[in-house]
């Protein structure tokens, strides 16, 4: 018998209202204008994502008075916003990264991992792969076919194994977490390559072992906004498991984290986000344009007393409750 095709999961989505839709046409009838879509592209593609109209002007060899009637133009649409405490500075705004970001800058995207298996320190990629790790190809290169090659799904297998092993330092259930993690990262290159268009933002947290901080922003932002985002975290140095008091205090309020588990940053989680939120993991987040880089300091919960990290629990609540109300999320 034939084995149904598996699909990953559905996001459910409604019709735009009227209201809605009217404003979206008006921002796509203004990034029609080719040098308007410029001056947005300008500003997006800058390192901290705010830019003036004069150094605009001279990047992008056009008037600057003919650069201000743009900016107006699109500040008037919620396309950008004037940075605070810098008059005559303007950044995009969220409705600008979610909606507009990977068309507002052009980026180069790896189709493989980002080194080759023969890249790979201590990797020979003329060794065969164990029987377990065909099997997950077998089984993930049927479930992707419409989208990857069985070759990149196999790359994907194998990398993904490897850095489990080593980067996770996981040492129980290899096979399956392995399954899990080759899912998340080719359903994150479907999205970065604009594969999977799912219509609901993607935010990614990342902080040093993903065991503490990041893991619990992302327990709580899903119990917070459901369906309505779609999320994913990783560690810069991923521990073997979540911390046993961040599991206990979101317990506490009910919110579920024990089937999650530390993952190693790959670059296509980073392209296929709109928000990349890190939590003291410093410089080891790539920077790709097009995406909203946030960095939030809070302290990490790991080795802290128990009333320590519910405290940050409180404090990571609240900052998500102001990035839900940036992206326009109703929390009910």
């Amino acid at each position: 018998m034939t084995e149904p095709r598996k699909s990953g999961p559905r996001w459910y989505a409604t019709p735009l209202d009227h209201e809605t839709a009217a404003t979206r046409a008006r921002q796509l009838d203004a990034l029609a204008e080719p040098d308007r879509l410029r001056v947005l592209s300008g500003v997006s593609a800058r390192p901290d994502g705010t830019a003036d109209a004069v150094s605009l002007a001279a990047e992008l060899d056009l008037e600057p008075s003919d650069v201000e009637k743009h900016i107006a133009v699109l500040t008037a649409l919620a396309l950008l916003e004037e940075v605070e405490d810098q008059p005559g500075t303007f950044t995009p705004t969220a409705e600008t990264w979610m909606r507009f970001g990977r068309l507002v800058v052009a980026a180069q995207l790896p189709v493989h991992p980002a080194a080759s298996l023969s890249e790979r320190p201590g990797v020979d990629s003329e060794m065969e792969s164990p029987p377990v790790l065909r099997r997950i190809t077998d089984r993930l290169a049927y479930r992707f076919s419409s989208t990857f090659s069985k070759e990149t799904v196999e790359r994907y297998v194998a990398d993904s194994y490897r850095l489990l092993a080593e980067r996770a330092r996981v040492s129980q259930h290899l096979p399956s977490l392995t399954t899990r993690f080759v899912e998340d990262r080719l359903n994150a290159l479907a999205v970065a390559s604009g594969r999977d268009l799912r219509g609901t933002p993607e935010v990614l947290f990342v902080c040093v072992q993903n065991a503490g901080r990041s893991q619990m922003a992302a327990a709580l932002l899903r119990q917070m906004a459901s369906d309505q985002v779609h999320i994913r975290t990783a560690g810069s140095r991923p521990s073997g498991q979540i911390d046993p008091f961040v599991v206990e205090v979101l317990d506490e309020i009910g919110v579920p984290v024990v089937a999650e588990f530390p993952k190693p940053l790959t670059d296509e989680v980073v392209q296929a986000a709109d928000f990349v939120i890190t939590m003291g993991c410093g410089d080891a987040c790539p920077i790709y344009p097009g995406r909203r880089y946030m960095d939030w300091p809070v302290a990490d919960p790991i080795g802290q007393p128990l009333e320590e990290v519910r405290r940050i629990r409180e404090e990571i609540t609240g900052r998500l409750k102001a990035l839900c109300q940036e992206m326009g999320i109703s929390l009910g």
